[in-house]
Parts: structure tokens; sequence; C-alpha cells
């Protein structure tokens, strides 16, 4: 049997490994489907502890299996690993040494933290009760990653899939855990406001799409005020408008863009459809024109509630804080997962200063045992909860 000491060792050495991936992964971030030397990367770790690598075909990203001694269900873990377009202004040691990239999202802490759960699966890999597929996901930031995974066939026989992200406003030690929607669908919008051009002083000769763009950009936010219930909610918000090149012409068009962020699906359908009519119709009040194009992003993270209790119960076995979290607004590709099987996604407690997508984003490095321990222990729990239910049925 392993000494209290030797363990306590083993796991400082884990601990360190993990500090050491998540900061190699920091000084050399990839943008989305551009992770070659990521996909490398983790393909040299996993196979160094003896994880099984299995090709899917994928151009960047990485799928790996522990257990398969025992027959059993399958779970998934997934990692996203891509990158942002953005200068990294931290400071670090081991800041970004790639400029305008950087890991301005913590992606290279939920990777580091994945690997740090399949070598704790691995060593657990005689007892566990069916497989753990671990998907290390290119293009979250694209929203495009989790699509490209699911047509791959990673996901088959899967019977569910747990993900995490990490979350600056929370303490190290604290997981945000609950069953329903966490995170919102993030759809974008471009709307081409078409009128007719005519010289500024003979406004009358023409149709003017920048009144009409104004006008659309006002009739938008009665939407949510009128359409949702105040026990719900919508975002609609416009950020940009262009119309016009010259100071004495009036222009043939105008463009609005924008987002709309929702948590439920039949929320998100009905502001869509209302954004469309309330668009066309205030352009032809206005004798203009005006056509949608969505940029369709990710459908809302809805939390499988039987997983929520698992995940409470893992956390509480382990020894760590769990609350309820604020859901999110901003949009998250794990939830393509969730229309194919059912799937938890929580929140892992860093301690940063600064909020995701910022360039001077940090993270408590602290906080990395906590999500491998969390990610580990958490598939063990549900491969033995799906194991006994299949033995009931029996």
């Amino acid at each position: 049997m392993m000494s209290i000491r030797n363990a306590e060792h083993g796991i400082q050495a884990l601990n360190e490994t993990m500090i050491g991936i998540r900061r190699h992964l920091h000084r050399h971030p990839e943008l989305s489907n551009e992770e070659f030397e990521t996909t490398r990367y983790i393909i040299s770790l996993l196979e160094q502890a003896g994880v099984t690598i299995i090709d899917y075909g994928l151009k960047t990203g990485v799928i790996a299996e522990v257990g398969g001694l025992q027959e059993g269900p399958v779970v998934a873990l997934r990692a996203d690993i891509d990158a942002l377009p953005i200068q990294e202004e931290t400071g670090l040691p081991y800041a970004s040494l790639h400029p305008g990239k950087s890991h301005a999202c913590g992606h290279d802490f939920h990777t580091a933290a994945l690997i740090g759960a399949a070598y704790q699966l691995k060593q657990q890999e005689p007892d566990l009760k069916g497989k753990v597929r671990l998907l290390f996901q290119p293009a979250e930031e694209k929203a495009k990653g989790a699509q490209q995974i699911i047509a791959s066939g990673a996901l088959e026989g899967v019977r569910a899939v747990i993900g995490m992200h990490n979350k600056p406003d929370l303490p190290v030690g604290t997981i945000g855990i609950t069953g329903g929607p966490l995170m919102a669908a993030a759809d974008g919008l471009v709307v081409e406001v078409q009128g007719s051009g005519s010289h500024a002083a003979v406004q009358e000769a023409g149709v003017d799409p920048i009144v009409a763009a104004s006008y659309i950009v006002t009739a938008l936010q009665s939407i949510v005020s009128r359409n949702v219930s105040a026990l719900q909610s919508a975002v609609v918000s416009v950020t940009k408008l262009h119309g016009g090149n010259s100071w004495n012409i009036i222009p043939e068009t105008a463009v609005l863009e924008g987002t709309i962020r929702t948590f439920e699906e039949a929320v998100r359908s009905k502001v869509l459809e209302r954004f469309g009519q309330v668009a066309a119709g205030v352009a032809a009040a206005f004798g203009a024109e005006a056509a949608v194009r969505w940029l369709g992003g990710p459908p809302p993270v809805n939390n499988d509630a039987g997983l929520a209790r698992l995940g409470e119960e893992t956390a509480a076995a382990l020894g760590f804080d769990y609350v309820k979290p604020q859901p999110s607004p901003a949009g998250e590709d794990f939830a393509f997962y969730q229309h194919v099987v059912p799937g938890l996604f929580v929140f892992v407690g860093t301690a940063g200063s600064r909020e995701w997508h910022h360039p001077a984003f940090n993270l408590d490095e602290a906080a990395l045992p906590v999500g491998a321990a969390f990610f580990a222990d958490l598939a063990v729990r549900v491969l033995e909860h799906f194991s006994a239910e299949e033995g009931a049925a029996l």
C-alpha cells in the first residue's frame, strides 16, 4: 500500500506537471482550427502516460480513451484547446510568444486540467466500470469545434458528456453547478437596410436608409420589453451601424450588426422571429427594405438535472464548495453536445482579476488540481451510476 507521504508526493508532482503543461500552452497559443502544435503536444503527453489515442480523422484536436478493461458505458470529458486573436498584456514570465494571440479565455487551463484528470483515471483504469472518452476540442471560439467532433463520430456510444469553464469571479475550491440553463444561445445578426440614394439637400428624391436603420435600432428594444416574459430573459444588442461615405450624400444602404442572447429555445425562437418582423416592418414604414442575415451561434447550455446532482455529490465528496451560479450570457459550443447526449457544464473557480477575453486575463493555477480531481471523480461516479442503472434493469 502506498504511504501517505508517497501519496502526497505524487499529488504534488501531478500539480506541478499540470502547471508546467498550462504554462507551455500559454506560451504557444494557436487560434481556432490552427491548433496543430497543441494537438501534437497533447498527444505526446497522453501517449507517455499510456493513454489510448483514437483517430477520428480530425484536422486538429485529440480524442483519447481510458478504461475498457471492464464492460460498461462510455462517458466523455471535454476541454477546448484554442486561443484568441488578442494581444496579451499580463506581463507574465510565460506570456504568449506569438504576437496578437493569447489564451485570454483560459482554454490552456481546461486542457491542462483534463490531462491531469486523464493521468488520474489511468491510475484507476482496472477499476473503471466502462470507458472515459477524452475530447480535446478545437475551435470553440468560432463555435465550430463541437460540431466537428460530433461529425467525426466521436460522440457515438457516449452516455453523457461533461465539460468545464474557469470562472474568475468564483474562489479557488468552488464549483458552480446547476441543472437547467447555464450559458446563453449566442446568435449574431446583420441587417442590410436598402433605401434609395440622393443628394442630401434633396432628401425627398430618395429613401434614407440611415433614418430607417435608426428607427429599427429603437424599435428592436421593444422585443425584450414586450415579447419576453418578466420571468425569462433575453438581450438584443445592436453593436454596429454603418451607412454612407460623404457628408452631403444620402446613401443607398445602411448596415446594422449585433447579437441576441437567450437561455431558452422557445424564447430564442420567439425573439428571432420578432426581430425579423420588426426590422422589415419599420423599414417598410419608411419606404425601405430590410434583409436580415443570421450568424447562428451555439444554442443555450442546458444542463441535465441528474448529472448536476451527481456533480454536487462529487464536489461534496472531494471537500469542494459548490454553488448555484449566476447564468452567463456568454455562449459556449458545448451546448451542441447536449443536443446529442445529456451533458453537464460547470464553472470552476479560478479567482481571476479580469473577465474572459480581457488582454490581461489570468487565473490562479491553484485551481488546476480542483478541476482535474472534479473531472476524474465525476467521470467515475457517472460510470458507476449508469452501470448500476443497467444492472438494475437486468
